[in-house]
């Protein structure tokens, strides 16, 4: 079965996140999104310390898309340097394992090929 992993995308306005979460899972470019409205983060840019109020969204994809999610992120997202990481799964319920694969596309496929 092919690799899938957890993209994490943070923004500064959650409704911002949401539509762009229900734009990659209308793409099929990840199968679904958890949604977190307020986050924390405190973090350096520019040489000063942030501490600012964030969003952020869970994606479940194959690992093979996440390239494609960073070039829309890249594309839509209001930072100039949008978080966008991907963390491995590395087990889980096969069921759901196999949803994603199921509800995703393959790399480079237009959204209606899956």
């Amino acid at each position: 079965m092919e690799e899938t992993c957890e993209v994490i995308v943070t923004a500064a306005e959650a409704e911002w996140l949401a539509e762009f979460t229900r734009r990659l899972v209308t793409d099929r470019l990840a199968a679904c999104g958890h949604n977190i409205a307020a986050i924390r983060s405190i973090y350096r840019w520019e040489g000063n310390v942030h501490d600012e109020d964030e969003a952020r969204v869970a994606l479940h994809t194959r690992r093979s898309l996440v390239p494609e999610i960073v070039v829309r992120a890249n594309q839509e997202h209001p930072y100039e340097v949008p978080c966008v990481i991907a963390v491995p799964i590395v087990d889980g319920n096969p069921e759901y394992l196999r949803w994603i694969i199921a509800e995703t596309r393959e790399p480079g496929q237009s959204p209606a090929a899956n």
